[in-house]
């Protein structure tokens, strides 16, 4: 068998995919990265960035970059719309614990697009947009990719691949692994708009979970416009819940006013929370999306990627260095059940205490979190949790 093309190959250039190709440059490692798509993509997704991460970002630079194009947002609430009453925690309480005790509203496209302009100045990094990955096949000494681009279809070698290829990655069913989990019974509608909630709804945060009368919705501010999490109502088809008739709709029951909201753009996504039994299999390895899936409620998803990149490639760093191929099994021991226990499980219960429809139910949810505010130790151990330091420091501590 021939010595492979590359050293280490990573399918897809999202967030997670291109964090991983800067950190292995970094370490002196070559690596090219596959991404089907002809330019980076600048559709609706992420734009929650957690302490942990932008602590690991900022040795790059990249961290400086986001907060200019970003907003800070030191709290964030869970509100009744109906009365106004808000529960607000307070991320300062963190101070001591990271360098950015806040979370950054940035979209995930121009994370991407920061990543993208540094590797292109690296030379020991490729990043080959409309590439195509058709075939995974594993053999001895290597792996070798069918890939199909606008000259034609080649083969693409490599000592290792990474999956980074997101929920319908083609690494992952090359590895034959279970993806278990449940999908939601929910879609979601995500709806940007330019219009001002903050001048209508008293008191209100960057981040804004709410509950309405027989609903919820969810507010989140970016520098320039807002971000919607809306729902279609019952019985409402997803065509009838995309149209801009149904989100003028929901957009005036949030605030009422005499014209319609300019809505910029309207993307609908599925639910869904799933996890591979193992990151890694031979010389395929997974992150971010590709191994785990998250209700978006909390803002957990991009950030565990790119919690998993840096793992991951410290330990490609290690091997590099002559540390065994084995160190890739320790990287399924410590974000496996990190992302199951920490990730999956917030993110769920963020979802299921958001769902609730029952008025009772929601006061009792509303007390809880209104007495977590006021125990200081609690409150500071609740956000260690959902700000994703707890989960990223038990990563840290395993072997």
């Amino acid at each position: 068998m021939s010595v492979p093309e590359h050293n280490i190959v990573i399918v897809g250039a999202g967030p997670v995919g291109l964090f991983t190709a800067l950190r292995l440059s970094e370490f002196g490692i070559d690596c090219v990265v596959l991404e089907a798509e002809a330019e980076l993509q600048d559709d609706l997704r992420a734009s929650t960035f957690h302490p942990p991460t932008l602590d690991m970002m900022e040795e790059y630079g990249i961290t400086a970059k986001l907060l200019e194009a970003g907003r800070i947002c030191p709290t964030w609430q869970i509100r009744m719309h109906s009365t106004g009453e808000r529960a607000e925690f307070d991320l300062s309480i963190l101070e001591r614990e990271t360098w950015h005790p806040y979370r950054l509203q940035c979209e995930q496209s121009k994370l991407c697009r920061f990543l993208y302009d540094e590797l292109r100045a690296r030379k020991n990094v490729q990043v080959l947009l409309g590439h195509t990955v058709k075939s995974v096949s594993e053999h001895d000494d290597g792996v070798n990719m069918t890939v199909e681009s606008a000259g034609g279809e080649s083969v693409v070698a490599a000592r290792y691949v990474i999956g980074a290829d997101g929920a319908r990655s083609i690494v992952r069913k090359t590895m034959g692994l279970q993806f278990e989990g449940v999908t939601y019974p929910e879609t979601t509608i995500l709806a940007t708009t330019h219009f001002q909630f903050e001048e209508h709804l008293d008191n209100l945060s960057g981040i804004n979970y709410v509950w309405k009368p027989g609903g919820t919705f969810t507010l989140l501010r970016l520098p320039d416009l807002w971000r919607c999490s809306l729902y279609p109502d019952e019985g409402e088809t997803i065509e009838e819940a995309t149209s801009l008739s149904s989100i003028e709709r929901k957009l005036q029951q949030i605030v009422p006013i005499d014209e319609p909201h300019s809505v910029l753009e309207v993307r609908p996504y599925r639910l869904h929370m799933r996890i591979v039994n193992d990151y890694r299999k031979g010389r395929l390895v997974l992150v971010g999306d590709a191994a785990h899936l998250n209700s978006p409620s909390g803002g957990m998803g991009m950030n565990g990627g790119l919690h998993d990149a840096y793992i991951l490639t410290d330990k490609f760093r290690q091997m590099a260095c002559g540390a065994s191929e084995s160190l890739l099994d320790q990287y399924t021991r410590q974000r496996r059940p990190v992302a199951h226990e920490q990730i999956l499980k917030q993110a769920d219960g963020n979802r299921k205490r958001m769902q609730e429809r029952d008025p009772g139910k929601r006061q009792e949810a509303f007390d809880r979190l209104q007495a977590i505010i006021a125990d200081k130790e609690e409150c500071k151990a609740f956000l260690m949790n959902s700000s994703m330091i707890t989960g990223w420091r038990r990563s840290q501590g395993i072997k």
